[in-house]
């Protein structure tokens, strides 16, 4: 598609799925990605925790293109801002939390801030195609992706081995094609990988707590998949 470059006011161009403004949009995406190596957590809420907190493990720290930095975390069948989560009960941010001395803050960690604004600025590069690749980093949090092509009669649970970062800000969850395997083991930018948001069969993320649940059985967890079926 050409877009025209007469100069037009972008403020006024809204996209219909989030609702912002194309130059919103472009100040949002994010450029540069720095896994959480620490333990971190977010801290969320949902309609029926009550005065309970629940906590996530944080997959990587992102930088927007407007000098934000927030975490992100696979939320159902996305990787999203932690202070954008949203699922079927109304689940919400209540900050991040440090296992290790039992702290709750709610900015990202000055040396995650630092880092991110350093590599942006040494790695900085000027694409043209919104689908290159500038990025690629390791999934260190266990997540598995939720497969199934029969309306969840089955399930196939893959660990997700990577998260590409591309030019236009999308991030991508990278899992292998076992019929495609050469060598082990697998590492990001492996040509056996491919984005599970391409595959019809993609579901859900769950990190590898809920999927060795899932895996066994555990009747927790396959009510939550009922529930997040009845949703769908």
């Amino acid at each position: 598609m050409k877009t025209s470059k007469n100069g037009r006011n972008l403020d006024n161009v809204v996209d219909i799925f989030s609702g912002k403004t194309l130059s919103q949009l472009h100040d949002d995406r994010f450029i540069r990605l720095s896994p959480e190596l620490d333990g971190l957590e977010i801290l969320y809420s949902n309609d029926t925790s009550g005065d309970v907190l629940y906590s996530l493990q944080i997959l990587a720290w992102g930088l927007r293109a407007n000098g934000e930095v927030v975490a992100l975390v696979p939320w159902l069948n996305d990787i999203v801002p932690c202070t954008e989560i949203c699922d079927p009960l109304n689940g919400t941010w209540e900050g991040y939390y440090d296992p290790g001395i039992d702290e709750v803050f709610y900015d990202a960690p000055i040396h995650k801030v630092v880092e991110l604004e350093t590599a942006a600025e040494y790695y900085e590069l000027q694409c043209e195609e919104p689908d290159t690749v500038i990025q690629e980093i390791p999934d260190t949090i266990g997540t598995h992706a939720v497969l199934s092509d029969n309306g969840f009669q089955s399930l196939t649970l893959t660990q997700v081995i990577s998260w590409q970062l591309l030019q236009d800000g999308t991030i991508l969850a990278m899992l292998a094609d076992e019929d495609k395997v050469v060598s082990t083991p697998i590492l990001p930018g492996d040509d056996c990988l491919y984005p599970a948001q391409s595959s019809d069969s993609f579901r859900y993320f769950f990190q590898h707590q809920i999927a060795n649940k899932i895996k066994a059985q555990d009747p927790e967890a396959m009510a939550a998949i009922s529930l997040l079926v009845e949703q769908s």
